[in-house]
């Protein structure tokens, strides 16, 4: 992600702001504070960093960096809550006979498409992350909200069911482990990977592994399909032998 350059200057309202910025080709206000803070945290340290230095370089007040940020740690995870109100409508835009277990997954797949915009700043948070306890249990609490979101989703879906609610919970959680197993693979490539195949690919483990009908692997790993017609009543043993004559040639 691009550091911020700008000199200090006075403070002005979010519009007055943004029309300023659109007009000197600056980048716009949260993008210049996110920007001005990230130069610093590589710099000097994301402790030794304060909201002042923030503001300061990207030519602000405090009562900007507010507007946008309640924290120093909510600049760190700037488009978390933008993902998460776009999960949530997602999710309550399901339609009836949808698949619950498939649609939790695609949920989870637009956090990745959040952090596949832009994976310099992606892999860059990562690292940082990785440095601070503070933003380890912060993200934590993040993705918390993450599984929650699914959770809440699944309970309205599968609580008329036998332990229904204990279902919704442990598939939410397996869905927000199986994302996060191939994100963090992909973090650690710095990017290099293709994010999509491994966490489509981890999706499709969980969503298999929880009844849900998986998502179909790509063209070149599907192999043949092989349908075996049976007289209803017919014994077992002649059905698994036909199976296996079917398979005879392979």
């Amino acid at each position: 992600m691009s550091s911020s350059s700008a000199a200090p200057g006075r403070e002005d309202g979010n519009g007055a702001a943004a029309a300023a910025d659109a007009a000197g080709g600056r980048p716009p206000m949260r993008e210049a504070l996110v920007a001005a803070a990230f130069r610093l945290f590589l710099e000097r340290g994301y402790e030794q960093t304060t909201i002042d230095d923030i503001v300061a370089l990207a030519g602000v007040g405090r009562r900007s960096f507010f507007r946008y940020f309640p924290s120093k740690e909510d600049v760190v995870f700037p488009d978390h809550e933008r993902c998460l109100a776009d999960m949530t409508a997602f999710l309550a835009a399901s339609p009836e006979d949808a698949d619950p277990v498939a649609r939790v997954c695609d949920a989870a797949r637009l956090v990745l498409r959040m952090y596949a915009e832009n994976p310099d700043f992606s892999v860059q948070r990562y690292r940082l992350t990785k440095k601070v306890p503070g933003l380890r249990a912060y993200e934590l609490s993040v993705v918390w909200r993450y599984e929650r979101a699914l959770a809440e989703y699944l309970r309205g879906r599968l609580g008329g069911r036998p332990d229904g609610t204990l279902e919704a919970d442990v598939i939410a959680a397996a869905v927000v482990a199986a994302h996060n197993n191939a994100l963090r693979s992909w973090l650690r490539s710095h990017g290099r990977k293709d994010a999509g195949a491994a966490v489509d690919h981890a999706l499709r483990y969980a969503q298999s592994a929880f009844g849900g009908a998986p998502t179909p692997p790509p063209a070149d790993e599907q192999g043949d399909v092989v349908v075996v017609v049976a007289r209803r009543g017919a014994p077992l043993w002649q059905v698994v032998r036909e199976v296996e004559a079917a398979f005879a040639g392979d």
